[in-house]
């Protein structure tokens, strides 16, 4: 079962509330589409038996009106000879030919009506189908545009992440080069002096012990005296 399951079904369609309630837009008009060119398909193959129809019967009335005329010429020669008997058998002849000439009429008139409703469906139908082909196309256009404008959307959202996130290593960067400088300034504090530093050091322990004897032997003294 198509989208449409009759003919009236796709000339009274409406395209717009099919691709409104549609879940895949696309989809759909693809969809509606297919099946409107199958219809189309099929009623101009319908168009095309009628006019062969057509064509047939014509020739069958063509025929039928000749078989009419002959046999009103031969109830004329017979009649013409003097034989009344069988110019009237020529005429019943020509009255069947007659009635079978309304009725291949009446069968012409009958395909004529048919194809021009046919006539009338197609065009209907091709409007419908031109519609959709419009359609189709706005939807693709739409979409076209939806895409892009949400790419360029993630395009910002990314570069002002990027930008974030460079602010961020940025300001890492300068908190690093703040602690190397602290680091830096304590490089060398607990740093034990090399041997001959602590050896003088010693050295200078001792001249300033025997300074410190010194000046406490004469302080003495002075107390003495």
């Amino acid at each position: 079962m198509g989208i449409f399951s009759r003919m009236t079904d796709i000339i009274n369609s409406n395209i717009s509330a099919l691709l409104d309630k549609a879940e895949d837009p696309q989809k759909m008009i693809r969809m509606i589409i297919q099946e409107m060119e199958e219809t189309l398909v099929e009623v101009r193959s319908s168009s095309a038996r009628v006019i062969a129809d057509k064509k047939t019967a014509t020739r069958r009335l063509e025929r039928v009106k000749a078989e009419a005329a002959e046999w009103e010429a031969k109830a004329e020669l017979a009649i013409n000879k003097g034989r009344e008997d069988l110019a009237r058998a020529a005429l019943l002849e020509r009255q069947e030919a007659e009635e079978e000439v309304t009725a291949v009429e009446g069968e012409l008139q009958a395909l004529d009506d048919h194809l021009s409703h046919l006539n009338e469906e197609i065009g209907q139908l091709q409007a419908k189908l031109n519609d959709a082909k419009a359609k189709q196309k706005a939807v693709a256009m739409r979409h076209k545009s939806v895409e892009n404008r949400l790419r360029v959307k993630r395009q910002i959202h990314r570069e002002a992440l990027d930008e974030a996130f460079g602010k961020f290593e940025h300001f890492e960067r300068r908190m690093d080069n703040l602690e190397s400088q602290v680091e830096a300034m304590d490089l060398g504090a607990d740093v034990k002096g090399d041997l001959a530093s602590e050896i003088d050091a010693l050295a200078n322990d001792d001249k300033i012990n025997d300074e410190l004897a010194r000046l406490k032997e004469r302080m003495a003294e002075r107390q003495k005296s």
